[in-house]
């Protein structure tokens, strides 16, 4: 809010609101396999750093997945 007077972009926060219903809807979307993530790569923990650097650089098309 503080940059609005000076960038011609709104700046607004937002906060989702997390509905029982919404979840349980999409939660019979997940488990027939209805709805399925895209996934780009999953990285081991120890590789997190170069992840994130995948993700800065704008590489990433799909989610990054860290496994433990």
């Amino acid at each position: 809010m503080l940059l609005s007077p000076f960038v011609r972009h709104h700046v607004r926060t937002f906060v989702a609101r997390v509905r029982q219903e919404d979840l349980r809807f999409l939660g019979e979307l997940i488990d027939p396999g209805k709805v399925t993530p895209v996934i780009n790569r999953t990285y081991p923990l120890a590789e997190a750093p170069a992840a994130i650097r995948r993700l800065a650089e704008g590489r990433v098309r799909g989610k990054v997945v860290i496994t433990m």
